[in-house]
């Protein structure tokens, strides 16, 4: 199986989620003519749900503005943690997830003055268990490890999330 063939798998699962967990119908598609979404089997997806599937011109990132900009604000978010933190550069995965997480839960939509989450949901998020990403955090140690009499019971770690 390619991996054209697994992103149409993880994509046909996407509206029978959005249809059956939040009652909402995905009625148009803007994609980059991308292999992945230029094929019949897409098309006849798209045609079996109603999805109207539109195209950017080829190479011209200036007609996906939306996903530019998210993807350079992701970009920047991380950079930022990584960078305040004094962390590795190769936790910039995490940071993106992170970043992305974030600016889906608490940023607000201006026009709508809410939140994605309250939008998507219908009520405020609980921030009760975000931490600070990159902070020192302590990993007990249950003993898997003969430990000494004075051995320390937890080793020194970063919490990333």
């Amino acid at each position: 199986m390619s991996s054209k063939d697994d992103t149409f798998d993880s994509f046909a699962k996407f509206p029978k989620v959005i249809q059956n967990n939040f009652s909402l119908k995905i009625i148009s598609l803007i994609s980059d003519r991308g292999g992945e979404f230029v094929n019949h089997h897409f098309e006849d997806f798209c045609d079996e749900f109603g999805i109207s599937h539109n195209f950017s011109c080829p190479r011209t990132p200036q007609q996906n503005e939306v996903v530019e900009r998210k993807n350079r604000v992701l970009e920047e978010l991380a950079r930022t943690m990584i960078n305040e933190m004094n962390l590795p550069k190769y936790f910039w995965a995490d940071a993106i997830n992170i970043a992305c997480h974030v600016l889906n839960t608490i940023v607000l939509r201006p026009i709508l003055d809410m939140t994605p989450y309250k939008l998507l949901k219908g009520r405020k998020p609980n921030l009760s268990y975000l931490r600070v990403f990159g902070c020192k955090c302590f990993i007990l140690n249950n003993g898997k490890d003969k430990l000494g009499k004075f051995n320390a019971k937890a080793n020194d770690g970063i919490f990333l999330g």
